[in-house]
């Protein structure tokens, strides 16, 4: 999770809303989206569930405990030994925020 946040020190935050060893949330704004996503795909790879993709069974249940994946939100996921990291990015409908959650969930 550290690592990942070092890749971001850079791009403006909105509000910093949880900072720990296994969840992170942020809200980030829009006009960066495109930095955001250099970072993720530079980390994750390509998005698992990419917004306007409908949700798989196993992206809705890895997301579950953390609010879940809609259809207009994206989805990045890494497997490790023991976990999965994922990020999910939940845009809001004032078209200026997106709700950033990176959570690492233990297998």
């Amino acid at each position: 999770m550290k690592e990942i946040r070092e890749k971001f020190g850079t791009l403006e935050v909105y509000e910093e809303r949880c900072v720990s060893d296994d969840y992170d949330e942020f809200v980030i704004y829009n006009k960066d989206l495109d930095e955001w996503n250099k970072i993720f795909v530079g980390y994750f790879g390509e998005p698992t569930k990419p917004a306007g993709k409908r949700p798989s069974s196993n992206d809705l249940e890895l997301t579950r405990e953390h609010g879940g994946i809609f259809l207009n939100q994206t989805l990045f996921k890494r497997e490790l030994d023991d976990a999965f990291i994922i990020a999910m990015m939940w845009p809001w409908q004032d078209s200026v925020h997106t709700t950033l959650k990176i959570v690492r969930i233990k297998k």
